[in-house]
């Protein structure tokens, strides 16, 4: 019982800290005159990324692998398909070019790397691992595309695209205070959401891996759900879209990048098939933007993204209980 009060504690502070951190960034954009897609690729990115990172720390430190991957998997996974399957059910979401054509791609990349660091026993006959050394290879990914942000921030502002119609709620100090106090929020909240979930789980005699795939990931995930609901909401895509796009890279460059750095990461083969529901989801995402209106995500597609996602979690229950 106290677990589940817990629980719903740490769902409403990922409301609240949801909420402020979008009009925080989203007035940070008007103030230095940065893109809104460069705030949801980096500083929502970052924020909604926190609990992800946090949990993988302690699941790595603690030997606990099949948790860490599966966390990131599951959370990339349920970012795309469950949560932008929402927010284009909510809203149809309008996605600028340069993510249609950079991000999104980068974001494929991102899960075919990590596919081709990880499966060591089907390229050399080797242990399938996240090494340290491939740890380094990812945060080295990771800093290029710190760079082609700061690049495109750069070029956004000597072109003055930044777009007026974005809302600026907070002046500077108060948005700064808004950002880091959501954080927070977002930090605490999710942490405090997943550990009680895992309790509850653990009480349900529920296995690791899938304790990992979509409890810890549906949980880790819940600040980009709430932050793109909100930023939806509130008509600002690019930050629902950057945040979602920007978060899939987060989680695989930098975050298991540095788990794997803390200690080397088995990668177990049944992983191999959530790689591929993340591969295929990040295609699928960009082969939409070319169907019907171009460059918008629309409400049929959001509904094909939540019938996917119940799809995969379904299989996965069955597979325990069969």
């Amino acid at each position: 019982m106290i677990s589940f009060i817990l629980l719903c504690v740490g769902l409403a502070l990922l409301v609240k800290g949801g909420g402020l951190f979008v009009d925080g960034s989203v007035s940070i954009a008007r103030i230095w005159r940065i893109p809104p897609i460069v705030i949801g690729l980096t500083l929502v990115s970052i924020g909604t990324s926190l609990p992800e990172l946090v949990v993988n720390l302690f699941a790595a430190g603690g030997g606990s692998t099949d948790l860490a991957i599966g966390n990131i998997l599951g959370s990339n996974i349920t970012n795309i398909l469950l949560v932008l399957g929402i927010c284009s059910a909510i809203y149809p979401l309008s996605v600028s070019k340069g993510t249609v054509s950079k991000e999104i791609p980068l974001a494929i990349l991102a899960t075919i790397a990590l596919g081709f660091l990880a499966n060591d026993a089907f390229f050399d006959g080797g242990v399938s691992m996240i090494s340290r050394s491939d740890g380094l290879a990812l945060l080295c990914f990771f800093s290029i595309f710190l760079y082609y942000i700061f690049e495109l921030s750069r070029r956004a502002r000597k072109d003055d695209a930044v777009g007026e119609d974005v809302e600026q709620k907070y002046t500077g100090g108060k948005a700064a205070v808004a950002i880091l106090f959501g954080a927070a929020l977002l930090g605490f909240g999710g942490k405090l959401a997943v550990d009680n979930a895992i309790i509850l789980a653990i009480a349900l005699n529920v296995p690791q891996s899938i304790i990992g795939l979509t409890i810890v990931a549906i949980g880790t995930s819940l600040p980009e759900l709430v932050t793109s609901v909100i930023a939806t909401m509130k008509r600002h895509s690019d930050i629902a879209i950057g945040n979602i796009v920007g978060s899939n890279i987060f989680n695989i460059f930098w975050i298991l990048g540095v788990s794997a750095i803390v200690t080397p990461l088995p990668f177990a083969a049944m992983f191999t098939r959530d790689l591929l529901v993340a591969l295929v989801a990040s295609i699928l995402l960009f082969l939409f933007m070319f169907l019907g209106k171009r460059d918008m995500l629309k409400h049929w597609q959001g509904l094909i993204f939540l019938g996917m996602y119940f799809g995969y979690v379904a299989v996965l229950v069955l597979q325990q209980v069969l």
